[in-house]
């Protein structure tokens, strides 16, 4: 009988748990359609226990990465797409950003040419608090969607 409210102790203390660190899921790039063109990173990036900025991502196998976000302005007559890069992303504690097709992306520049589909992609992300958190996305081809999609 003793055991029934130690067990409903311990799982509420288990309900109790903090947000888990900085981490991301969820990763891949889709190489460029033609040669020496950026390839662009997608990643869904999830907040730890405080508040945090991403300042930067950058990867071992290309020269330049540059954060942007795509956007649509427009009227009714008609709108137009265009990209921005953007400094910073905000991400708040226990909270989650998604970098997709058609918003938030990374570009690579000058991207390996040695990378192909299926390949590791070394990313790393620098938040202004000087954290660093490392992923391996996974290569998809120009024409392909994310990995099980």
């Amino acid at each position: 009988m003793r055991i029934l409210p130690l067990l409903g102790v311990l799982l509420a203390l288990a309900g109790c748990e903090s947000p888990k660190e900085i981490h991301v899921t969820n990763a891949w790039v889709r190489l460029a359609a033609v040669p020496r063109g950026p390839a662009a990173a997608y990643f869904t990036l999830h907040g730890g226990p405080a508040d945090a900025t991403l300042v930067s991502v950058t990867s071992d196998v290309s020269i330049r990465a540059e954060m942007h976000e795509s956007m649509t302005s427009g009227s009714l007559a008609g709108s137009m797409a265009s990209m921005k890069p953007i400094q910073q992303v905000a991400l708040p504690a226990g909270g989650e950003i998604a970098f997709a097709p058609g918003g938030k992306h990374v570009m690579l520049f000058d991207v390996n040419p040695g990378i192909k589909p299926g390949a590791p992609v070394p990313l790393l992300l620098t938040f202004a608090d000087g954290q660093r958190v490392t992923y391996k996305a996974t290569a998809v081809g120009a024409g392909e969607g994310a990995p099980g999609s």
